[in-house]
């Protein structure tokens, strides 16, 4: 993958911590980020010692959204940037959908691209200052990363298009109660906290994760009963597994069980 220093990459533990690093930017997003991004979700998919991804920020804000002067002549045609073959949508859009989870953990304002790219994590946690705004028709747009499909059914419809239709600030005690958020956090153990859901998960069996979510995704973007056949069409390849042997051995022995993806 290229350097960036605009959006830091670590990869430790079985997870890829993913950090927006344009303080003095407020975090705007550039199209070379955003296939840097891209390709670490990829990466993510596709390699076997990754379990779940951490996409967090520096600074006093998670970000702005995208920087608008750079997107605007790959919008004006009328499409979301192609996307290459090592490269897997963070909106969620096209392409190949992830079936590891994503936490993602905002601080200050999160707008526009922001929200969106929040709409599509698995796991939010936020600071109480957090604000989110979908904030495009006061800049002569409409969103076109998933808000007006997701912010709906996150939060419901009438919710939705207060916010979408007036570009207002909503803050993160109205995130919570709605859901789309799961839990505040202080503002100096964020990304802790963020990092301790990820090892949650990384501890857990990764396949059972992966069809976890991925009949989580079927019920959502296609139907229920799609969903309900392909879990026990996938069952058998996961109880097979040698972690559904460990899981069935830890319990008999009283310990803690150690999955390896297998």
């Amino acid at each position: 993958m290229p350097e960036d220093n605009k959006l830091l990459i670590d990869i430790s533990e079985h997870i890829v911590t993913i950090t927006f690093n344009r303080p003095e930017k407020l975090n705007a997003l550039d199209p070379d980020s955003y296939h840097l991004l891209a390709q670490t979700l990829y990466k993510l998919q596709h390699d076997n010692e990754l379990r779940v991804a951490v996409i967090q920020a520096n600074g006093k804000h998670f970000t702005a959204g995208l920087e608008l002067d750079k997107w605007a002549p790959i919008f004006a045609a009328g499409k979301m940037p192609e996307l290459a073959e090592n490269e897997i949508d963070p909106y969620g859009l096209q392409g190949e959908r992830l079936t590891k989870p994503v936490i993602m953990a905002t601080q200050g304002i999160c707008y526009t691209s922001g929200l969106e790219l929040l709409l599509n994590a698995d796991i939010r946690i936020a600071t109480a200052d957090a604000r989110y705004a979908q904030l495009e028709v006061q800049r002569g747009i409409y969103p076109c990363g998933g808000g007006t499909i997701r912010l709906p059914e996150a939060i419901g419809w009438g919710n939705a298009q207060r916010y979408l239709l007036t570009g207002d600030e909503f803050s993160a005690e109205q995130a919570l109660q709605w859901g789309l958020i799961q839990e505040i956090v202080d503002v100096d153990k964020l990304h802790q906290r963020a990092r301790e859901l990820a090892t949650k998960i990384v501890k857990a069996a990764p396949l059972g994760v992966q069809a976890a979510l991925k009949s989580s995704k079927v019920s959502r973007y296609q139907d229920q009963q799609t969903a309900i056949a392909d879990v026990f069409k996938d069952m058998p390849s996961v109880m097979t597994s040698e972690d559904a042997r460990e899981g069935v051995t830890s319990f008999l022995e009283r310990r803690e069980a150690v999955f390896t993806g297998k």
